[in-house]
């Protein structure tokens, strides 16, 4: 079997992953639509393989890291699935109060790379807070497939419900100042999008390649907005134009930046989706807006 490189990989191999991981299509189905690309050497199998994320060899900071304090606790959203856990990690030893920021996973549940990007998260000096919207169905099952099934069956309104009351949550945490921001991916960046039409004071909300609002709902936006795109993500993006205008056309506090050559999911470092200086790029860019907007 030919080891495989991404530079192997057409873009229309990446476009029908895409697909497949956004419930376009079942994993038979894309498994079919591989076999066009298994050539000169190229498995099927092995294109799987390369495809799927590896969150063991692409975690950056371990869960027992001596540098944070984590724990995995349990808040209370009533108007959405009720009781929610979620990993809420910050600097150990700290006696300050602390800028928060609730990190928002993709269609699948809180799997192992959201909790690590909420640990590089609280190693920059956050109280990050990393909600499992599949809490109320038992949980993220521990693989992608099994956790986007299991998402598809709760209501995407009801989970908003989780995440706001998850930053209402964090708010009032007592190592919390008081201001908390969001960043999410993917699903998590339509709920980024979607808080700060909800939440009235929410200081600063960073969608990654999200959902946009409706056209009407851009009024009650006040949070300021930093959005990241991937040119090559023809879905998301189809619905920019329109909410940028919407944007403009209400003077709304926004910076939104488009990384060339790059997918869908560019800043996940467990597929080879990801775009390694787009993604250190993004982050930064993050990081400093939080630093601004949260302090």
């Amino acid at each position: 079997m030919k080891k495989i490189s991404k530079k192997d990989i057409k873009q229309e191999v990446f476009d029908l992953y895409d697909g497949y991981a956004h419930n376009k299509f079942s994993r038979r189905e894309f498994v079919n639509k591989l076999t066009t690309y298994a050539v000169g050497g190229i498995t099927v199998a092995g294109l799987l393989n390369f495809l799927m994320p590896n969150y063991v060899a692409a975690q950056q900071i371990a869960s027992n890291d001596l540098r944070l304090k984590s724990e995995y606790i349990e808040y209370n959203s009533s108007k959405g699935g009720g009781v929610i856990k979620g990993l809420l990690t910050r600097p150990a030893n700290n006696s300050a109060k602390l800028p928060g920021i609730i990190i928002v996973h993709e269609n699948r549940g809180l799997n192992p790379h959201i909790e690590d990007v909420a640990r590089r998260a609280a190693l920059d000096g956050f109280i990050a807070f990393a909600p499992d919207a599949l809490s109320p169905i038992g949980g993220y099952p521990g693989t992608d497939d099994e956790g986007r099934t299991m998402q598809k069956t709760r209501d995407k309104n009801e989970m908003l419900e989780d995440f706001i009351a998850a930053q209402a949550f964090l708010k009032d945490h007592g190592e919390s100042n008081g201001k908390v921001g969001v960043v999410g991916f993917c699903f998590g960046g339509w709920i980024s999008n979607m808080m700060a039409v909800r939440i009235p004071d929410l200081p600063a909300a960073v969608p990654f390649y999200g959902g946009q609002p409706k056209a009407e709902d851009v009024p009650l936006i006040k949070a300021p907005l930093l959005l990241h795109f991937a040119s090559l993500d023809k879905r998301v993006n189809t619905g920019w134009p329109a909410y940028e205008e919407a944007l403009k056309a209400n003077n709304k506090s926004y910076k939104a930046y488009m990384y060339e050559d790059a997918n869908h999911g560019f800043h996940n470092d467990t597929t080879p989706r990801y775009d390694e200086a787009a993604a250190k790029l993004a982050w930064q860019r993050t990081i400093d807006f939080f630093k601004e907007k949260l302090s």
